[in-house]
C-alpha cells in the first residue's frame, strides 16, 4: 500500500477503466459545446509535453517544475543526487492540470529523482511505484540531507529518476501522467469525475470527457454541499471538493476515522447474484471517505482495521484494532476486487469477517473510534 509513482506506458488500468472516448451511452466529446458548461469555464491550459524517464545524468540549470496530468491530486517528493550526497524534500501538493515549482534557481545535480503519492481520499495507491533508488521520506513535510540512511521517523521509499525537458522560458519541466495519457483538459475533467464517483454521484466512466451526465453529477454535488458553480473556477477548487468529499453525507456509505491511526477499509456489495469485495481504501485520522458503491445493491458490508506506518495491523490491549462482523468474505493484503467468495484460502486469499451495514435510511456513516 505504498505511495504511487506515475509513468506513461507501463501502468495497469484503473478499476474504473478508461473506455473509448465516444463509447455509446456515456458522455461524448462535443467540440462545439456551449460555454455554459461548469467545467469548461475553468479548464487550465498547459504547454504540451510528456514525462520521460531516462537513466542518464541530468544537470539542471533553472527552476524545476512538475506538472500533473493525472486524474488524482498528488503529493510529490524529489531527490537531488549530487556526487556522494543525496537529499530529499517533500511534500509538494499538485492538483490535476496544474504545475508547481519544486526547486528554485540554478540546480546542479547528477540525477533528479521522484516519488509521488495520491491523497488518502482515493483509497489504496492507484498507481504503482517503479523506481530503482530507495531514499528516505517522512509522513509530513520534510527536508532530509542524508537520504540514504533513514533515521527515526523516516521510512525508505522507491524513487524514480526523471529527465525534465527544457521549456522556451529556460525552466525545466516534467509531467506526471498515467496510462490513459490524458492531456491537461482531460486530466482535470477525469479528476473531477473521480471525486464525484467517490462522493457517490454517477459520473462514470472516468474518462476525462465532458457531457450532460458529468455536468448533472457535478451540479447535484455542488447543490448538496451548498457550493455555487463559480467555485469550479477557483484555484482552491480541488481542495474545496476534497474537503466536501471527506465530510459525512446523508446518502450512501461514509466511513469516518475518529482514531489517531491510519485505517484501511474494504467494502462488499451483494446485488442478489454476485457478492463483490473491494479494498483497500485509506482513511487518514480525522478524515471521512465514501467508498465507490455503484448501482443499488441489496446488501452492503464493511471491514476496517487500523495500521501502522508500514501498513501492519495494529493491536490495542492485546486485540486487533478492527471493525468487522460475521460475514466471511475474501480479501488480500494488496489492492483487490474479488467477485467469487468461495474457497478463499485455497485461492491464496484471506477470509475476513465483514459487518452488514443497514442502509434502509438511504445513508449510513460508520465512525471508527478507539475502544
Amino acid at each position: 500500500m505504498a505511495g504511487p509513482v506515475p509513468a506513461i506506458h507501463d501502468l495497469p488500468a484503473n478499476r474504473e477503466g478508461v473506455v473509448a472516448r465516444n463509447k455509446s451511452g456515456h458522455d461524448e466529446h462535443e467540440p462545439s459545446r456551449a460555454p455554459s458548461s461548469i467545467l469548461r469555464s475553468a479548464l487550465i491550459a498547459l504547454p504540451a509535453a510528456m514525462i520521460s524517464f531516462f537513466l542518464s545524468a541530468v544537470p539542471a540549470y533553472a527552476d524545476l517544475k512538475l506538472c500533473n496530468r493525472m486524474s488524482y491530486v498528488v503529493e510529490v517528493a524529489i531527490g537531488i543526487d549530487d556526487k556522494a550526497a543525496t537529499a530529499t524534500r517533500g511534500w509538494f501538493r499538485i492538483d490535476p492540470a496544474a504545475c508547481r515549482v519544486v526547486a528554485q534557481g540554478t540546480l546542479t545535480a547528477d540525477r533528479i529523482l521522484l516519488n509521488a503519492r495520491a491523497l488518502g481520499v482515493y483509497g489504496s495507491s492507484p498507481v504503482p511505484q517503479s523506481g530503482n533508488d530507495t531514499l528516505c521520506i517522512a509522513p509530513e513535510n520534510f527536508v532530509i540531507a542524508a537520504a540514504r540512511q533513514c533515521r527515526a521517523g523516516q521510512t525508505p521509499a522507491p524513487f524514480t529518476q526523471i529527465h525534465p525537458t527544457r521549456t522556451d522560458d529556460g525552466h525545466l519541466v516534467a509531467y506526471l501522467a498515467e496510462g490513459s495519457e490524458y492531456d491537461d483538459e482531460q486530466a482535470r475533467l477525469a479528476a473531477i469525475q473521480r471525486l464525484l464517483v467517490i462522493a457517490g454521484y454517477d459520473a462514470a466512466p472516468i474518462d476525462g470527457v465532458d457531457g450532460p451526465k458529468t455536468q448533472g453529477a457535478l451540479a447535484a454535488f455542488l447543490k448538496s454541499r451548498g457550493l455555487t458553480a463559480d467555485i469550479v473556477q477557483s484555484p482552491k477548487f480541488f481542495a474545496t471538493m476534497i474537503d466536501a468529499v471527506q465530510s459525512p453525507s446523508s446518502t450512501g456509505l461514509t466511513w469516518c476515522n475518529d482514531t489517531p491511526h491510519k485505517i484501511m477499509a474494504a467494502v462488499a456489495t451483494d446485488d442478489g447474484k454476485t457478492v463483490i469485495s473491494r479494498g483497500w481504501y485509506r482513511i487518514d485520522p480525522g478524515k471521512c471517505l465514501h467508498p465507490d458503491v455503484s448501482g443499488q445493491p441489496r446488501h452492503i458490508f464493511s471491514f476496517a482495521e487500523a495500521v501502522d506506518g508500514e501498513n501492519r495491523a495494529l493491536k490495542f490491549r492485546g486485540r486487533p484494532l478492527n471493525w468487522g462482523g460475521a460475514t466471511q468474505l475474501c480479501t488480500r493484503e494488496s489492492k483487490f476486487e474479488v467477485n467469487d467468495q468461495n474457497d478463499c484460502g485455497n485461492r491464496g486469499l484471506t477470509v475476513t469477517g465483514f459487518a452488514a451495514v443497514d442502509m434502509s435510511s438511504g445513508g449510513k456513516t460508520l465512525r471508527f473510534a478507539m475502544p
